[in-house]
């Protein structure tokens, strides 16, 4: 009877690496889940949060925003034209690409991501300190889960 188990990679890093991606699934499920029920607290939704979020920086172009956020432009394009017709983002011209306006937030938009941190806070304080993460920790994670982001652009380069 022929084995069901996936074979084993060459690199023992492989398949800690599957497993650290499906555990970020995971918890970027669960995360969402209660970041929407925040959302919906002042008639926003997840996606739109996130969006907000990503142009709480410097000024960027949907498709920016859309690698950065992992989700395909036109989804990203639909809950700009939104933001774009609310007031809560503003469109200017791109010095270096006429075809693509950059983003950024009015005023507005950026006391509505204000906001939403503020009331995010407690219950992701309540989470982090729940599962016992140290501040080192939370950023040894994160400089990982950039390292292979970037690993990834090199390869999109």
């Amino acid at each position: 009877m022929p084995s069901t188990n996936p074979p084993t990679p060459l690199d023992p890093r492989v398949d800690a690496y599957r497993l650290l991606i499906a555990d970020i699934a995971e918890l970027v499920g669960r995360s969402r889940s209660t970041s929407d029920a925040m959302a919906r607290e002042v008639g926003q939704t997840v996606a739109r949060w996130h969006v907000l979020s990503v142009l709480s920086g410097e000024p960027q172009s949907v498709a920016s925003a859309a690698r950065r956020l992992g989700l395909a432009r036109q989804s990203v394009q639909r809950v700009a034209n939104e933001l774009l017709a609310e007031r809560l983002a503003i469109a200017t011209p791109d010095p270096n690409d006429a075809r693509a306006p950059l983003l950024q937030l009015t005023p507005r938009g950026t006391a509505l991501v204000a906001d939403l941190y503020e009331r995010s806070d407690s219950s992701r304080t309540e989470l982090v300190q729940r599962a016992d993460v140290s501040l080192r920790q939370l950023t040894a994670a994160r400089n990982t889960v950039r390292a292979l982001i970037n690993a990834f652009e090199a390869v999109d380069d």
